[in-house]
């Protein structure tokens, strides 16, 4: 098949690798424009995407916005069976999801139709879902609600992290594809319309969305900073500085929320219901570290209130 794959970050290049170790024809890599990286903000970094389909002799168009007649023009110009998008970033108009002769399809890492939107797996984790696993579904004007061809799930494990779950789903979601481009090949996939009555959504992560909120339950609080762990790191503010932390464990303790308990043998935090403990920490300007080394500084103490 002559596919026009569209992804950015890392997440998207199992499902490209796969295809072509698939013997599918990826004819156009489309992706988001170079960024700036690093403190300078001088040096422009190419996406994942872009990195990879480069050493593939993949084609690789990077619009601003995927979109106007120039782009469209190019989309037809590649002729292509179907298009893929796996965490592209952007949402394509409807004109453009016609242009394949097949539609578009999208790798989407929740079980449809919960978790439709930009953070899925942030949201699973910081939910406290059980299971998880990936959706291969047709694309449509609306968000992530067409007919799903195929889902694949996996547990959740008790401590694990986005950091951790997002390779996972990555290499679920590319095995998954490569099933569903084969079914559609051979004009044998089926389309399970979505219970939208079941959909739930998880909104853009972002830095104010990944602010701990102490007076949940210890365990939710716990789920919130597995599900923002390694970026953009769940933080909270000691009223001089604020502090990411990381590797939360649930302990019994009591206190008003955010308070803190102990330091030793380990940052303990109250919080609903109970207290949490915290492993890593991140402070404002430095790397992350053991929250036994931050703590050698002095920097908070028993009876301090977090924020």
């Amino acid at each position: 098949m002559r596919i026009v794959f569209f992804g950015t970050p890392d997440f998207a290049v199992p499902s490209l690798e796969a295809l072509v170790a698939a013997h599918h024809a990826v004819v156009l890599a489309v992706t988001q424009p170079d960024r700036p990286r690093g403190r300078s903000r001088s040096n422009l970094m190419p996406p994942p995407v872009k990195a990879r389909a480069e050493s593939l002799a993949i084609p690789v168009l990077q619009p601003d916005r995927p979109r106007g007649e120039e782009f469209e023009a190019a989309l037809r110009a590649a002729h292509a069976d179907l298009g893929v998008v796996v965490a592209y970033g952007h949402i394509l108009k409807p004109e453009v999801l016609a242009i394949p002769r097949l539609g578009m399809i999208n790798v989407h890492a929740s079980l449809l139709p919960v978790w439709r939107g930009a953070g899925p797996i942030q949201a699973a984790i910081a939910a406290g879902d059980l299971t998880t696993g990936v959706t291969i579904m047709q694309m449509e004007a609306g968000l992530d609600s067409g007919p799903a061809i195929l889902t694949r799930s996996v547990p959740i494990k008790p401590h694990e992290t986005t950091g951790e779950l997002t390779p996972r789903l990555a290499r679920l979601g590319a095995d998954a594809l490569v099933e569903a481009v084969a079914l559609l090949d051979a004009g044998q996939a089926t389309f399970a319309a979505q219970d939208h009555n079941r959909a739930s959504y998880a909104s853009k992560v972002t830095r104010q969305s990944a602010r701990i909120d102490w007076s949940g339950s210890a365990q939710r609080v716990a789920n919130h900073i597995r599900a923002f762990d390694p970026a953009p790191g769940a933080w909270s503010s000691t009223g001089r500085t604020e502090v990411k932390f990381f590797r939360p464990e649930v302990v019994a303790g009591e206190g008003a929320p955010g308070t803190v308990l102990s330091l030793t043998p380990t940052l303990t935090i109250a919080a609903g219901g109970a207290a949490v403990t915290i492993g890593e920490v991140q402070p404002s300007g430095k790397s992350r570290m053991r929250a036994t080394e931050w703590l050698r500084g002095n920097p908070i103490a028993p009876g301090d209130r977090l924020i």
